[in-house]
């Protein structure tokens, strides 16, 4: 756990760093709306499958930032860990100060390790993301509309830290009511890759209600910091937040 902290503080100050380094940048900031379901299901003693639909509006509700549908295969070590392998479609349309020039696809493979402990009364919640990236970026045709492009391939690997708390008792399956709180440091790598390795940092916090039989709803706010891949647009997204996450298993419990 502490090595792992270290980590996280290290890459975030090295980052911090890089960024401050660059050229003049220009910043602007945007206020999203993301409205998500996660499960994560089990459908025998090991195997499982993960369900993930995002709705991703910018201007709180008002228009289209992204579409992102996202499944996997879940393999359990423990009751604690599992390994995932999975495929993510996302749809990016323009927004914003700094808009795509228009909405195109990108197909994504992606493989993590989840691992949950219990510190006390705190939950806390560890992922390790590698992902495999093609997206089609629009390019200008002969007469001014724009079509996906060819295929360019990145990688990036995130990192992800998350503590949760319960209002009362001694952890969250207990109570009803917990506050939440998490971050995730995203790192691009590739030849692909132009002027930013960093890629995204979110912060997020976050009151949350578990609901008996159906998962955890949460109500809540995040901060996404986004390095824009040409180097000098800078993005600081206020993001109103309400997902549902379930765990509920597809099969009998013995």
């Amino acid at each position: 756990f502490t090595v792992m902290i270290f980590f996280r503080v290290f890459v975030v100050l090295v980052i911090s760093t890089s960024a401050l380094g660059q050229s003049v940048r220009q910043h602007t900031t945007n206020s999203n709306g993301w409205y998500m379901y996660f499960g994560d299901h089990k459908v025998s003693s090991k195997w499982g499958v993960h369900l993930e639909a995002q709705f991703r509006r910018h201007d709180v509700i008002t228009s289209w930032q992204q579409l992102l549908l996202r499944t996997g295969i879940n393999y359990h070590l423990t009751d604690q860990t599992f390994l995932t392998a999975g495929y993510a479609f996302i749809q990016t349309y323009p927004y914003g100060e700094f808009p795509v020039a228009a909405a195109f696809p990108e197909h994504r493979l992606w493989q993590q390790a989840q691992i949950k402990s219990q510190l006390r009364k705190w939950e806390m919640i560890s992922r390790f993301r590698l992902e495999q990236r093609w997206q089609y970026l629009p390019v200008e045709q002969t007469d001014g509309s724009f079509a996906p492009g060819e295929a360019v391939y990145q990688n990036r690997f995130r990192i992800f830290t998350r503590f949760s708390i319960p209002f009362a008792g001694e952890t969250i399956e207990e109570k009803s009511w917990y506050v939440t709180f998490y971050d995730e440091v995203f790192i691009s790598f590739g030849e692909n890759v132009k002027m930013n390795v960093f890629d995204q940092n979110r912060a997020y916090v976050a009151l949350g209600y578990r609901i008996p039989k159906v998962g955890r709803l949460e109500f809540g706010y995040l901060n996404q910091l986004v390095l824009k891949s040409n180097g000098t647009q800078v993005e600081s997204n206020h993001t109103l937040q309400l997902g549902l996450i379930s765990n509920i298993p597809f099969f009998k419990q013995p």
